[in-house]
């Protein structure tokens, strides 16, 4: 027997044409919000920030490669990681199919980690992805741009992420316990190694051989680039989570 209500199926389409009332309306402010980020002022960088690719040392203007337009998501993969990070992982598998669509659209993409660029290539193989990957290693970058944390930020309990201070430490030795089991098991450090990394996703603008940074967002705020979240939400049971429940698309059991 089905456990959630049941009703006929002029039930079901009274109902539903509710629903697409508020999905439309939700539609309608998405496009507002859209519209609300391009207009926010762009701020010139000019920072020389340098990243390692397979094909050499660049700058983030070089990223642009004749674009006018650049999307950074910022993969969590810290330098003393194994691997990368499950959720960004998770993220990305939804990258390649992009990037020739934003290629053709005047948008470069890039992932950018702070992992040696070896480890983001090694693991890229494995991942069978081919978007591509920079890495950010011995620079500001992911520090300027909100998504890796100095240890004075940890300290002192006041790490600087989503556009405010987060306590990232564990509140008791049990929880510190568990957490660095965690992510023992899925990335081979401890949980401040780990948690002083922070996904996100910036975008910027390159204009009279100037670059401007133009967004960033993090946190929930990726959730729509998540598109495993997005099928998630329209299942029957939405994403019916309960902790951690994904893997890395090579560690189901059924591979």
């Amino acid at each position: 027997m089905a456990t959630h209500k049941t009703g006929t199926r002029g039930e079901w389409l009274a109902a539903r044409l509710e629903l697409l009332k508020a999905e439309k309306e939700l539609t309608r402010r998405g496009d507002e919000l859209a519209r609300q980020r391009q207009e926010l002022p762009w701020v010139r960088v000019d920072k020389d920030y340098r990243f390692e690719t397979g094909e050499g040392a660049v700058s983030l203007a070089d990223l642009f490669q004749g674009h006018s337009q650049l999307l950074v998501y910022h993969f969590m993969f810290g330098p003393e990681y194994t691997a990368g990070c499950p959720s960004c992982s998770a993220i990305a598998d939804g990258f390649d199919g992009s990037v020739v669509h934003l290629d053709h659209h005047d948008v470069a993409f890039w992932a950018v980690s702070r992992a040696p660029l070896a480890k983001l290539q090694a693991y890229r193989q494995r991942m069978g992805w081919s978007f591509p990957w920079a890495s950010s290693y011995g620079s500001d970058f992911n520090f300027d741009f909100g998504v890796a944390h100095t240890e004075q930020e940890w300290e002192a309990g006041a790490v600087a992420y989503n556009f405010g201070e987060q306590d990232l430490r564990p509140a008791t030795a049990d929880e510190k316990g568990s957490r660095d089991a965690y992510t023992q098991s899925i990335v081979d450090t401890d949980w401040q190694t780990y948690r002083r990394e922070g996904p996100g996703m910036s975008a910027f603008a390159l204009q009279d051989d100037a670059v401007y940074h133009t967004y960033s967002s993090y946190s929930r705020g990726l959730d729509g680039l998540w598109g495993m979240y997005q099928w998630l939400d329209r299942a029957p049971l939405g994403r019916n989570e309960n902790g951690f429940w994904w893997r890395r698309h090579d560690e189901y059991d059924n591979q």
